[in-house]
């Protein structure tokens, strides 16, 4: 009795362990989908992209959405159709169920929609159309609809499920569960209503006073961002706006005067005391006029806060008065005030022409092909920093480094630089302390970033010149603790060749299982591992065995790295709305044969290449796991479809990047008895048996002594290991609902995987 009331303990709590995590992972879902709610660029996307991820957190067969449509008393929805946008509408006023919800703000939960005296008993008023199920062949049966309503009360739509999973009526669980989810439309449905009514930008004016035409402008947005300009100067310079105009637009927007060069006159020497003028430069603003008290500051966006506020610190004692004024307009008026005239570059074009090795007047820094032009008075961007910078960035390179990290301390003291090289960190030098805020703003400068904000994290990227090829460099930056301390690490993202198969040095049998993976036809290949293991380089070797003139491939990466010809490689734009999963639909109506996606970041990714890969076409791409067991188990958790991500998968081939032996100083050694068992244990004592190695005296390995070439480590360059579970019959017999990454790993162990360890061993044998 008591044996059994332990296992009944055990039962009950491995249950209890089981819900936990299911409402674990049910509150993560929930949390991606309401982000991605709130970050939706209008109701189509809500209505069409986000529809299916909303339907995933309800036991529901079907859901649609609605929206109010204040001005008709309509609700309506919108959906894909052949890849074309419908539209459904009701009455508000009417007996639909959704609408009675929406407008009594109330919620309908009914058994059955046709019965008659059930939708009586909610309301004498209420009807189902059975229409709609005769047009779409869904019989329903158990309806769930909801009000939204936003954070003020007024009601923007309502949300309506049809057919409960698994079960005869929706349950109290399932109505709050919805009501949440109601609640985030509410609020994202009402900003999307305001922004509806109210799209304004600074050049509306223009546009309300028919001085240009909304495909000019939108034409001129594009002109300013291939040259790397302000719209408004396209604008004055190409498409014959005036400056008047273009003011009186500029201030309607930001509500505050416009200001013009020629009205601004000069900038009396008294006011510019203290102040760098390449820094104004930078941030764009300029001191023009101090009468009674009142200081005039003429800058060109007055809705920044960060430039604002910075302001307000350099001038804590004083009134300021705010006027608007174009980008070119403040740049040639400093110029100006430094004597220089208007032609002379600023500080971000000089070090753009840095940072893309356009010739320069002054002598080349060592190692690189140009320098900055020396100015007149040094400034913080120019001089020994910029040396500093350049000489850092080709040093990094040539010592082989994937990263570079720029570590301030406390004000007086110099800051450290450490490169990581092999995937090992090492000290590189130290900055001293007078240039450590020099050299911070010269590479945001160069990666196009905000120079006074030290209080957020920012990410860019620059490009640099060396003799040898153009690197182009990540920069990200991290506020840490102490002064307005912020450290600052760059990614070497050097393009080059894709390394042939062969050359990836894998093991006999993961390079043949592999090639069998790559000839199939259509399929679903994943290459997994963390980052900076070398996904990207191992699928671009892929893609060059796959590169024929008989394929069309396509690829999206951020960034692109390695360049091949005869692939069409797009680098996808989140912030331009183009993700990988937009990526992807785009390619699917490009007749593709091959398609590799840089990283499934999100369950829209993965369904997309889901399903591209059950549609004819071979699907490459990466995903951050640990293993390749547990990618299938990532894959069912963010919601894809069992069955279906067995009918579609070839392969996941799971990496990581060892360092190698230096060659230079490599010896061959007779190891102790514990450094073999170590080997033995590590790869699995039964196993290593089979290996046919054993432990006598013709037992050696190597290791590295040390030397000039390695730094005394030892070590030099990496290789990967490799982890390579190839889908077949007992691998996707064994993929389904709930499916644990052990199970996985022994049905690809029994296929004749070698895991990631093993792996290693096997090299560390190899020497």
């Amino acid at each position: 009795m008591e044996g059994q009331a332990t296992s009944r303990r055990v039962k009950l709590l491995k249950r209890r362990i089981y819900e936990l995590r299911a409402q674990i992972s049910y509150a993560e879902r929930v949390k991606d989908v309401m982000n991605r709610i709130h970050a939706a660029r209008d109701l189509d996307q809500i209505f069409v992209e986000l529809l299916e991820e909303i339907l995933g957190l309800c036991e529901a067969e079907h859901l649609t959405l609605y929206a109010v449509d204040h001005e008709r008393r309509e609700l309506f929805s919108r959906f894909l159709d052949l890849d074309v946008i419908q539209e459904i509408r009701l009455p508000l006023e009417g007996s639909s169920i959704a609408g009675f919800a929406a407008r009594h703000r109330r919620c309908v939960n009914v058994r059955d929609a046709y019965d008659a005296e059930e939708l009586r008993r909610v309301s004498p008023d209420l009807a189902f159309d059975r229409s709609w199920d005769s047009r779409t062949g869904i019989h329903s049966r158990q309806v769930l609809a909801v009000p939204i309503v936003s954070g003020g009360g007024l009601v923007t739509g309502a949300i309506q499920l049809v057919n409960k999973k698994g079960a005869d009526r929706f349950t109290e669980q399932d109505v709050t569960r919805v009501r949440e989810i109601a609640k985030t439309l509410g609020i994202a449905f009402h900003n999307q209503y305001r922004l509806a009514r109210r799209k304004v930008s600074k050049l509306d004016g223009l546009l309300a006073e028919r001085l240009i035409r909304m495909e000019d402008l939108e034409r001129a947005t594009e002109e300013a961002e291939r040259a790397g300009t302000a719209v408004e100067t396209v604008l004055l310079e190409k498409h014959g706006i005036r400056k008047e105009d273009l003011g009186r637009s500029l201030s309607a927007f930001y509500l505050c005067p416009f200001l013009s060069l020629e009205e601004a006159g000069g900038i009396p020497p008294e006011l510019l005391e203290g102040l760098n003028l390449e820094y104004l430069k930078a941030q764009c603003w300029a001191p023009v006029r101090a009468d009674d008290g009142v200081l005039e500051i003429l800058i060109d966006d007055p809705h920044s806060y960060s430039k604002v506020q910075e302001v307000r610190r350099l001038f804590p004692e004083t009134k300021v008065r705010f006027f608007v004024g174009t980008r070119k307009d403040i740049l040639d008026l400093l110029d100006s005030a430094a004597g220089r005239g208007p032609c002379r570059e600023d500080a971000v074009e000089a070090a753009a022409r840095l940072a893309g090795g356009l010739p320069g007047s002054a002598p080349p820094v060592e190692g690189l092909t140009s320098a900055p032009a020396a100015p007149e008075s040094p400034a913080e961007g120019d001089g020994p920093a910029v040396q500093l910078v350049h000489q850092i960035i080709a040093g990094a390179y040539r010592a082989g480094a994937s990263d570079i990290h720029v570590e301030p301390a406390g004000d007086a003291e110099p800051a450290l630089v450490r490169l990581r090289v092999d995937g090992v960190c090492h000290e590189h030098l130290r900055v001293p302390a007078e240039h450590r805020r020099a050299v911070a703003s010269c590479l945001k400068i160069m990666a196009g970033l905000d120079i006074a904000e030290r209080r957020r994290p920012q990410d860019g990227k620059l490009k640099v010149q060396l003799p040898e090829r153009e690197i182009e460099l990540r920069v990200a930056t991290v506020p840490t603790a102490g002064q307005d301390n912020e450290d600052l690490v760059l990614r070497i993202l050097a393009a080059s060749e894709p390394i042939p198969l062969e050359g990836l040095r894998m093991s006999e049998r993961n390079l043949r299982e592999l090639k069998g993976l790559l000839a199939k036809p259509y399929g679903l290949i994943l290459c997994v591992g963390p980052t900076g293991s070398g996904k990207t380089t191992t699928l671009h070797s892929a893609l060059g065995h796959l590169n024929t003139p008989e394929s069309k491939i396509w690829t999206a990466e951020d960034p692109v790295e390695i360049t091949q010809p005869g692939l069409r490689q797009v680098q996808v734009r989140p912030k331009l709305g183009l993700d990988f999963a937009a990526a992807l639909r785009s390619f699917l109506r490009a007749d593709p044969d091959v398609i590799m996606v840089g990283e499934v970041r999100d369950r829209e990714t993965a369904k997309m290449a889901l399903e591209a890969s059950l549609t004819g076409h071979l699907v490459l791409s990466t995903l951050h796991t640990n293993s390749a067991a547990e990618t299938v188990t990532r894959l069912v958790e963010m919601g894809l479809d069992p069955f279906h991500l067995a009918d579609a998968l070839l392969g996941v081939l799971a990496q990581r990047l060892a360092r190698t032996l230096c060659r230079a100083c490599t010896e061959r050694y007779r190891p102790q008895r514990d450094e073999y068992d170590a080997l033995a244990r590590a790869y699995g004592e039964e196993t290593f048996e089979r290996l046919g190695v054993r432990w006598d005296d013709s037992f050696h390995l190597h290791r590295g002594k040390g030397c000039e070439t390695c730094r005394g480590t030892g070590y030099k360059g990496r290789i990967a290991l490799h982890e390579l579970l190839v889908a077949d019959r007992e691998v996707r017999g064994s993929i389904r609902p709930g499916v644990k990454a052990e199970e996985i790993l022994r049905a690809g162990v029994a296929q004749g995987m070698t895991t990631l360890v093993q792996d290693g061993v096997l090299k560390v044998l190899e020497g």
